[in-house]
C-alpha cells in the first residue's frame, strides 16, 4: 500500500522579476527513489529550497506523513526528518570524520564531549555503508567519494525519513556510483523516501522508480520510470515532442574556407570529461548539443585552457599546443564568452571600456600597455558595431542591461582578433531583439572565416546557427551531425541514446 511521505501541492515562488515556480506539485512515497529532473532554470533547486526551509513559498501546501509543515530553516527541516546532501560536500574537511558526523549533536558526559561514544557510534554508522575507515582522521584525507558517503551517513542518521540527493554523483567514478546505488537501495528497503536530482539519464533509469519533470518553473508531469522512454523524457524536459520534429533542417550552410582543420581534439580528456574527438574548420559553427550537465561547458573550458587536458591532444592549425592557462589560449587565437556573465564575465566595478580591452591587454602583456586613445578607439568601435546602448564608454558595466552586458563580453572576445570564438549560452536571459542580433553576428563571423563553438539549451537556436554538431551525454561525446543531418529529431535521438 502506497504511503506518502512528502506531498507538495500547487507550490508557487516568485523572486523579483522571476517566477521561479508556478503551481508545482511533487509527492514522495516511503520506499521510493524519485527523480526530479529539468533543464537549467526549471525550478528544481527552488523546489528543494522550499521543502528544506531555505525559501518560503508564496502559495501552496506541504505535508509530511499527512501533517502540514512549513519549515523556516534547514535545521527545522532536519528536525522534521528531511535532510539534503549536495553536489559539493558541505562538511568541514579540517575536522575528523567523527566530528563531521556528530557536530552540533554531541553527547556529553560530566560536562565534556563523550568522544569514546562518538567514535564508536561513527564506526557503527559507517558499517551500514560498508565503510571501514579511521574515523579519527581529518575528512580531507579521504576521497571525494568517501566524503560523499560520510555526508549521506550524517544525513541518514539525522533524518531517517526523507533524503534529498542533489547531483551527488557528479564527482564520482562509475564504481563509486554503483556503491552509492547499493546504499540508496538499502535505504529504500528500510522505507526511506529519496529525492534524486541528476543530469545522468543512465542513472535515472538504473535506480529510480518515478520521474517528475519541471520546465521553466512549471510542473510537466510525474511518470513511472518504466513507462517513459528516454526520447520521451528528453522531449518533455526541453519542451519538444518527437512527433513535432521529423525533419527540421539546419538553416546554416557550411562555407569551406580551408579544408585543413583549424582546431582538432584527439582523445581529449580532463577531470570532467573524457575521450573527445572533433575537427573544426574555418567558417564552421560547431554546436555542442546535450542536456545541462552533459559536458558541453566542460569541453568548452578545456578548449580555452580553463580546464587542463589529462589525456589526448589539442591541435591548432596542424600543430600540437599545450594550454596551461587561459592566457595561453588567448595568445593562440582563442576567445571565450562564459556561460555565467555575472560571475565569470563582467567586472561590475569597471567601465565598459575597461571591460572591453581587458583580454586584449592581457594578450599584449603588462609591458605593452594600451594607450587611452587606443582603448577609446577600440571601445567606441565595438559599441557602435554591436549597438551597445550606453551614454559613454565610461559607464560602469554593472549599470547596463543583461543584453548589453553580453554584448560587452562579446566585444572583449572580438577585440583579441581570435581565430576560434567559443560562445557558451551567449543568449541566455536576454531579450528577443538582442538574441536575434547575436545569432546574426555568429553567422556573419562564420561567413568571414572565423571558426566558432556555439552552446545553447535551445535547439531552435542551434539549428539556426550551427552547421556541425557534437552531441554530449553523461560527460562523453555520443554523436556527431553535419549539414543536413542536423535536425531536431536527430539531435534528440543522440541525446536520448537512440532509445525510442
Amino acid at each position: 500500500m502506497h504511503q506518502n511521505l512528502i506531498a507538495m501541492h500547487h507550490i508557487s515562488k516568485r523572486f523579483p522579476g522571476v517566477q521561479a515556480l508556478k503551481d508545482v506539485s511533487f509527492s514522495l512515497e516511503k520506499g521510493e527513489i524519485h527523480a526530479l529532473l529539468g533543464e537549467n532554470g526549471a525550478g528544481k533547486s527552488t523546489l528543494i529550497k522550499v521543502l528544506t526551509g531555505v525559501e518560503t513559498c508564496d502559495e501552496g501546501t506541504i505535508h509530511l506523513e499527512g501533517k502540514p509543515i512549513a519549515a523556516k530553516t534547514p535545521q527545522e527541516a532536519q528536525r522534521l526528518g528531511i535532510s539534503t546532501v549536495y553536489q559539493e560536500v558541505n562538511l568541514c574537511p579540517n575536522l575528523s570524520v567523527t566530528e563531521n558526523l556528530f557536530i552540533g549533536r554531541e553527547r556529553k558526559r560530566h560536562g565534556l564531549i563523550d568522544w569514546e561514544y562518538a567514535t564508536n557510534a561513527s564506526q557503527q554508522l559507517l558499517k551500514m555503508f560498508n565503510l571501514d575507515i579511521d574515523v579519527s582522521l581529518p575528512l580531507s584525507r579521504y576521497s571525494v567519494a568517501i566524503q560523499q558517503m560520510v555526508a549521506i551517513a550524517r544525513a541518514v542518521d539525522i533524518s531517517a525519513k526523507v533524503l534529498i540527493l542533489d547531483e551527488p554523483t557528479s564527482s564520482l567514478s562509475t564504481v563509486e556510483v554503483q556503491e552509492l546505488f547499493k546504499i540508496m537501495r538499502m535505504l529504500k528497503e528500510r522505507g526511506m523516501g529519496i529525492m534524486f536530482v541528476t543530469h545522468f539519464l543512465d542513472q535515472v533509469y538504473g535506480i529510480c522508480d518515478t520521474i517528475t519533470i519541471l520546465r521553466n518553473g512549471e510542473f510537466v508531469g510525474t511518470y513511472p520510470t518504466s513507462s517513459l522512454s528516454r526520447l520521451q523524457l528528453v522531449g518533455k524536459m526541453i519542451g519538444k515532442e518527437y512527433i513535432e520534429m521529423n525533419a527540421t533542417p539546419s538553416s546554416c550552410p557550411k562555407e569551406t574556407f580551408d579544408k585543413k582543420a583549424l582546431v582538432e581534439l584527439h582523445g581529449a580528456s580532463s577531470n570532467q570529461i573524457k575521450n573527445i574527438h572533433l575537427s573544426l574548420e574555418k567558417g564552421e559553427v560547431m554546436g555542442f548539443g546535450g542536456l545541462l550537465g552533459s559536458g558541453r561547458s566542460e569541453t568548452a573550458r578545456m578548449l580555452f585552457g580553463a580546464d587542463q587536458l589529462t589525456e589526448g591532444t589539442l591541435m591548432l592549425a596542424g600543430r600540437e599546443v599545450h594550454l596551461h592557462h587561459t592566457l595561453d589560449a588567448i595568445r593562440n587565437g582563442i576567445a571565450f564568452c562564459p556561460e555565467d556573465r555575472k560571475s565569470d564575465g563582467i567586472i561590475g566595478e569597471l567601465s565598459i571600456r575597461e571591460n572591453i580591452i581587458l583580454a586584449l591587454q592581457a594578450k599584449r602583456g603588462v609591458f605593452t600597455m594600451l594607450s587611452r586613445s587606443e582603448a577609446d578607439r577600440i571601445a567606441l568601435h565595438y559599441i557602435q558595431a554591436l549597438q551597445i546602448k550606453t551614454p559613454s564608454p565610461d559607464q560602469l558595466i554593472k549599470n547596463l542591461s543583461g543584453g548589453n552586458q553580453q554584448k560587452v563580453i562579446l566585444a572583449r572576445a572580438l577585440a583579441t582578433n581570435p581565430e576560434l570564438l567559443i560562445l557558451d549560452e551567449p543568449t541566455r536571459g536576454i531579450d528577443v531583439g538582442t538574441k536575434a542580433e547575436i545569432q546574426k553576428m555568429v553567422r556573419l563571423l562564420a561567413e568571414e572565416g572565423m571558426a566558432l563553438v556555439f552552446i545553447s539549451s535551445e535547439i531552435d537556436e542551434m539549428l539556426r546557427c550551427c552547421n556541425h554538431m557534437v552531441i554530449m551525454r553523461d560527460k562523453q561525446q555520443v554523436g556527431e551531425l553535419v549539414g543536413s543531418e542536423i535536425t531536431e529529431a536527430a539531435i534528440m535521438e543522440c541525446i536520448a541514446g537512440g532509445a525510442q
